[in-house]
C-alpha cells in the first residue's frame, strides 16, 4: 500500500463538520473513534508512547513503540484536551524490536493486563530503564550516573528467556466475572471483561486451579494466589450485591476467604485463613489475602539487594516502615543480632498480626499498627541506624520523608514500585541532605510496565 503523508489526520473525521478551532467551542466534543497517522516518539511511564497529531495534540498510544509509523484511534479524549488516549490498530512502519504478541487476548481493546506483549523481552526492559531515566531527570533532577546506577534492568532470575517466550511469574490474579459468571481479565480503563481461557504469565500454581473452566456466577471477582516455597493455594471470592457463594471445586485443593460486601473485611470460608510464603530463608504467614510480592522471586532479589546497599552490623537500631508481614524487618533483625533492635510500622491491622507472628522468635523486633506519618513521630525515636521504606504505590511524600531526614540514618534503602513517586521522593531526601549512593531496578512485572527499584542513600556530607 501506498504509505499516505505523515501526521496526517486520517479516517471518517476528515468529513464531520467540527468547529475550524475547536478549542474555542463552548462544548468539548468527543475524539474516540478518531484515527490519526503518527510517528511515535518516545516510550512514557504508564505503557504506552508519546506521539502528536497534526494540530498538535498529544497522543498516548499504546500498542505501538518508539520509532514506528502507525495509525492511532483514540480511545478517550475531546477536543481541547491536554492530551488523548489511544490504541495502534495498524502498524505501518514497524520497529525492530515489535513481535507477534504471543497472547491471543493482547492487542487494542483486549486484556489490559499486559502492556509490552509485542516487544522483544530485551526491548521491555530497556523501555523501562529509559521511563527511570526520565522520571529521575525531571522529578528529581538526577542522571543516572549520579543516582549510582548503570542504566539497565535487571531480570529476575529465570526471567531471561527468548522473545516470544513469556515468564510464567505472576502468583497473584485477580479474575473478573462478567454477567454469565465466566472469568476473565479486565480491559485496559474498562470494567468490561475479557473472557479468556488462560493467562500466559501466570504462575503454574494458579493455573492449575482452573478458574477459567469454572461457573461463578454472583460473584464479581475471583482472586487466585499461589504461595512460593509452599504447596498453600487461595482464592479469595468479592460477590456482587446479593450474591450467594458457590460451591468451590477447583483443580487442585485450596482454602477460600470472602470479602464481605459491606465492610471489605476478608473472612474465612474454608481451609487456613493464611498462605505460607517462603523467602531469605525464612516461613511468612500471609492472611487474608494480604500483600506479598507477585513474582516468585521477588522477595528474595529485594531483599538481596536491601541487605547489599545497607550492609547491617550487629548491634544496629533499624526501622522497617511500611512493613507489611515483616520481609524486611525479619532480615534486618536476623543480620543486627540479639543487641540490635527493629521496630516496624505497617497500617494494616491483619499485616500487622501477621507481622508479629512471622517475627515472633526476635524479641526486640517490635510492630506498631498505624500510619507511618503518623506512627513515627509519637514514637519519640531521634536517631536510627538504619531505615528501609517500601511505601505504596504513591510514595513516602514530603511529611514522612523530611521528618526521615532528621533521624541521621547511616544508611536508607528505599524499595520502590512507582518510578516517578521514587524520584519525586529522592528529590524531598535531597532537600534533607541525603543523595543516591546506588540505584538498582529490576523488571519483576514482565509484559507489564511497572519495575521495582532499590535505592540506597546516605548524607550528603558522607560522599562529598
Amino acid at each position: 500500500m501506498q504509505a499516505e503523508p505523515k501526521n496526517k489526520q486520517v479516517g471518517r473525521e476528515q468529513e464531520r463538520e467540527r468547529p475550524a478551532h475547536p478549542e474555542a467551542s463552548a462544548e468539548p466534543q468527543s475524539l474516540v473513534g478518531e484515527e490519526y497517522e503518527v510517528e511515535v516518539g518516545p516510550v512514557a511511564h504508564g505503557g504506552h508512547c508519546i506521539a502528536r497529531t497534526a494540530e498538535g495534540q498529544v497522543l498516548f498510544v499504546r500498542h505501538t513503540l518508539p520509532g514506528e509509523r502507525v495509525v492511532a484511534r483514540v480511545t478517550e479524549g475531546e477536543t481541547g484536551a491536554r492530551f488523548l488516549r489511544a490504541d495502534a490498530v495498524r502498524v505501518l512502519e514497524a520497529s525492530k524490536d515489535r513481535i507477534e504478541a504471543p497472547c491471543p487476548y493482547a492487542g487494542p481493546g483486549r486484556c489490559g493486563g499486559c502492556d509490552w506483549q509485542h516487544a522483544k523481552p530485551g526491548a521491555q526492559r530497556r523501555f523501562k530503564g529509559e521511563v527511570i531515566a526520565e522520571q529521575l531527570k525531571r522529578l528529581a533532577g538526577l542522571t543516572p550516573e549520579e543516582a549510582g546506577w548503570d542504566g539497565t534492568v535487571m531480570p529476575a532470575e529465570g526471567d531471561k528467556l527468548p522473545a516470544g517466550e513469556v515468564p510464567q511469574w505472576r502468583t497473584r490474579v485477580q479474575y473478573a466475572v462478567d454477567a454469565e459468571g465466566r472469568a476473565g481479565l479486565r480491559r485496559h480503563r474498562s470494567h468490561e471483561v475479557e473472557r479468556i481461557d488462560h493467562c500466559m504469565i501466570a504462575a503454574p500454581g494458579v493455573t492449575e486451579l482452573g478458574i477459567e473452566r469454572r461457573d461463578w456466577t454472583g460473584m464479581e471477582t475471583v482472586e487466585a494466589i499461589a504461595a512460593t516455597g509452599s504447596q498453600d493455594r487461595q482464592v479469595v471470592l468479592t460477590p456482587r450485591p446479593g450474591g450467594r457463594l458457590p460451591l468451590v471445586e477447583l483443580d487442585k485443593p485450596v482454602s477460600v476467604l470472602r470479602v464481605d460486601e459491606k465492610t471489605g473485611g476478608v473472612h474465612r470460608v474454608h481451609g487456613r485463613p493464611f498462605v505460607r510464603e517462603r523467602a531469605d530463608g525464612r516461613t511468612h504467614r500471609v492472611g487474608g489475602g494480604g500483600f506479598w510480592q507477585v513474582h516468585p522471586k521477588a522477595a528474595d532479589t529485594l531483599v538481596t539487594a536491601v541487605m547489599q546497599g545497607l550492609l547491617p552490623r550487629k548491634g544496629d537500631m533499624a526501622l522497617d516502615l511500611y512493613c507489611g508481614v515483616g520481609l524486611f524487618a525479619g532480615a534486618l533483625a536476623d543480620r543486627i543480632g540479639e543487641k540490635g533492635a527493629v521496630l516496624g510500622i505497617e497500617s494494616g491491622k491483619r499485616a500487622v498480626e501477621d507481622a508479629r507472628h512471622n517475627l515472633a522468635d526476635f524479641p526486640r523486633v517490635r510492630i506498631e499498627q498505624g500510619k507511618v506519618d503518623s506512627v513515627l513521630p509519637r514514637t519519640g525515636i531521634t536517631e536510627v541506624d538504619l531505615i528501609v521504606l517500601d511505601p505504596p504505590r504513591a510514595g513516602a511524600g514530603r511529611a514522612t520523608v523530611t521528618h526521615l531526614t532528621t533521624l541521621a540514618a547511616r544508611r536508607i534503602a528505599y524499595v520502590a514500585c512507582d518510578p516517578a513517586a521514587l524520584a519525586r521522593d529522592l528529590g524531598y531526601f535531597r532537600e534533607g541532605g541525603y543523595r543516591v549512593r546506588m540505584l538498582r531496578a529490576f523488571d519483576l512485572f514482565p509484559m507489564t510496565h511497572h519495575v521495582e527499584c532499590v535505592a540506597i542513600l546516605e548524607p550528603a556530607a558522607k560522599g562529598s
